[in-house]
């Protein structure tokens, strides 16, 4: 069962947050469309699931559904995370229900921590 489910199709990235993710202890599961990532949401209990918003394929519409899906007061964590210039796409996600939407960058520099939440 995993602790974390992503939606990343930037397999160079994948291979540093799958890195992470041993490192810090997380079981990660991963899928490179939005559709998947629906799937393996109502599949696993994952409390927290991270979503690369410039995927190719259904990464915003994914949110949407999560997020109201989620519904509030549930502890599932929904991060999304993209370019910092896109902020017409960032402000899409969070009138989608995304509490969390921040610049790759930032994600990056906090992915230890991001992924620690995931156990919490």
């Amino acid at each position: 069962m995993a602790d974390a489910i992503a939606l990343i199709d930037d397999l160079f990235f994948l291979a540093k947050v799958h890195e992470t993710a041993k490192h810090t202890g997380v079981t990660l599961e991963t899928s490179a469309t939005g559709e998947q990532l629906l799937k393996a949401a109502a599949a696993s209990p994952a409390a927290l699931i991270l979503v690369d918003l410039n995927a190719k394929q259904g990464a915003l519409e994914a949110v949407e559904r999560l997020c109201v899906a989620n519904g509030p007061g549930n502890p599932r964590r929904v991060i999304a995370f993209l370019s910092h210039v896109q902020t017409d796409l960032a402000e899409r996600a969070r009138a989608a229900g995304c509490a969390e939407v921040m610049p790759r960058s930032k994600f990056t520099q906090n992915l230890a921590e991001i992924l620690r939440g995931a156990k919490s």
